[in-house]
């Protein structure tokens, strides 16, 4: 049985919120708190920080299981990814719907300040209080290292969503209603301090499948430098994951299906084949998912949902005579259509024949009628009056796809979850190197992920950030945030016009939507100093 983050005790609730209230002072309402769910009582001895780390996973978790794409899908809707859900309700109209008070503004907000710091800041604090005991240095810092890497992650997510953001380096067990944004440069400043402890602290290497590691932190940091103009460091840090010798692209055949029809790219997006004990030499973060498992996940509701949401409708698709052409299957899943790539992410990007990304095992660009009811069973789907290709029918990733354990009817998948690969790496690395002009070696890095891909190489002369951003697309397509991408980069407004396709979206998003605003209740709720909107909104 593999071991991994998900069979530690779950902490359901380890900190308290980052604004909070107080007791009465009435003695008859005073409260003890139950010993066993204490921080006093349970932060003191390492068992009890690794169950809090716990809660840490949990909450990055909690993230990909939203059904509410107006949530963590809001990162890929209305982008130059595309646009075309089946819901009016979802993101695609910033005109109308990109306002302070938007379902997807507040809930970033909210998951940062409210979820993930209390918990990082807590374990932070604790960890180096007196009362707290440690067999050595190296194992209170490898705990340090581990909170530090999520409040890290934390607020670059939300710096990179929102600019200019509270640095959130306590954690508050009384009202605090004074916060006050700092600038941009000074939050990268405070994530990349964190990061820097977390490589020098965090392990090389771990038994445990989704721990974080000093790659995680390197790679990260690699981020976090080139936001910060700091290009030679961010170079720096790429290369310490890429050359450490712990880490290598898939370039041959592993893992469970290795013998069936495939190749090395599709084999890593397989069940049972994101981590290392299955030959998966490139992922660096995975977040784990196990179906039915304390910790892991106990209902369909809690489960990846890829599938669901980039997935095409087939099943409802109409036959030549409109007669019902489709039905679920246990190896396509129930996808709903919710994100409808672009035409740009679709075909355009895809000008190499001999790229294997775009081969039969990753891009399902045939489909054929299932429905044993209908006169064209098994014959492929062509355009006809009756055909939907905005919904029911379009070019469909073949990653998302996995073994649906609580059935096909579910439209979740249970498949380990990979956060950073080295691939993205060696894509920052490029970046770096582009942003100080260097477009020789900016190619080189390139070109080794297109090596893989059996792509043909790109001149020095080709590469600019545009290409870049179509090679992250190629590449870490539905694995990449792609808001957070083009909004650190300053593109999205830009690239949204010119590829996104959808009408609506194209002709409300104005250059303020580069970033987020701030939420109205965050700014109603602090009125010990008057917070300041971004421009715009």
């Amino acid at each position: 049985m593999k071991v991994t983050i998900t069979k530690f005790l779950k902490c359901a609730v380890i900190g308290g919120l980052l604004l909070t209230s107080q007791a009465c002072n009435e003695s008859i309402l005073d409260e003890k708190p139950l010993a066993f769910l204490s921080p006093d009582v349970t932060l003191v001895k390492n068992s009890g920080f690794q169950s809090a780390i716990v809660a840490l996973h949990q909450g990055v978790r909690e993230v990909f299981g939203q059904d509410d794409f107006n949530t963590w899908w809001t990162l890929y809707l209305a982008t130059d990814i595309g646009s075309i859900g089946v819901r009016d309700t979802y993101l695609r109209d910033y005109a109308t719907q990109m306002t302070p008070t938007f379902r997807g503004v507040t809930w970033f907000w909210d998951w940062g300040y409210v979820t993930m710091l209390p918990r990082a800041n807590q374990i932070i604090e604790y960890a180096q209080r007196p009362t707290a005991v440690w067999d050595d240095e190296a194992q209170k810092n490898a705990v340090i290292a581990e909170a530090r890497f999520f409040r890290a992650y934390t607020m670059n997510l939300l710096t990179n969503l929102y600019g200019d953001i509270p640095i959130a380096d306590k954690a508050y067990t009384e009202p605090k209603v004074d916060f006050q944004r700092a600038p941009r440069k000074e939050v990268l400043a405070f994530i990349a301090a964190d990061l820097e402890f977390a490589s020098q602290h965090l392990p090389l290497t771990t038994t445990i499948q989704g721990r974080i590691t000093k790659d995680c932190a390197d790679h990260l940091l690699s981020e976090v430098y080139i936001s910060a103009g700091e290009y030679d460091k961010a170079i720096a840090a790429a290369t310490a994951v890429i050359s450490s010798g712990r880490n290598k692209l898939v370039t041959e055949r592993f893992g469970s299906l290795r013998n069936q029809p495939g190749d090395h790219y599709s084999d890593m997006f397989k069940d049972g084949n994101q981590n290392r004990s299955s030959g998966n030499t490139e992922n660096l973060w995975v977040v784990q998912y196990e179906f039915q498992t304390p910790g892991g996940v106990t209902a369909a509701g809690q489960a990846k949902l890829w599938l669901r949401g980039w997935g095409a409708r087939y099943f409802d698709v109409r036959d030549p005579d409109n007669a019902l052409g489709g039905v679920v299957t246990d190896s396509l899943g129930r996808g709903v259509s919710w994100i409808r790539p672009s035409n740009h992410v679709l075909y355009t990007i895809w000008d190499d024949p001999d790229d294997i990304r775009n081969s039969r095992f990753n891009i399902r660009r045939k489909w054929y009628y299932n429905n044993p009811a209908s006169k064209y069973f098994r014959q492929e789907i062509k355009p006809h009056q009756y055909l939907d290709t905005l919904y029911h029918i379009y070019p469909s990733f073949i990653k998302i796809e996995g073994l649906s354990l609580a059935g096909a009817t579910s439209g979740r998948t249970f498949s380990d979850l990979p956060m950073m690969r080295l691939a993205e790496t060696y894509l920052l690395r490029a970046e770096a190197h582009l942003r100080k002009g260097d477009k020789v070696n900016a190619a080189a890095d390139i070109n080794t992920v297109r090596a893989r891909a059996k792509a043909r190489p790109v001149a020095p002369a080709q590469v600019t950030i545009d290409y870049l951003l179509d090679e992250r697309l190629r590449e870490l397509i539905i694995e990449e945030p792609r808001r957070l991408t083009l909004s650190r980069m300053g593109k999205l407004v830009e690239r949204t016009k010119k590829y996104n396709g959808f009408a609506t979206t194209i002709t409300g998003i104005q250059e303020k939507n580069e970033l987020f605003p701030i939420p109205q209740t965050f700014i109603d709720a602090n009125f010990g100093f008057k917070i300041s909107q971004n421009p715009g909104y």
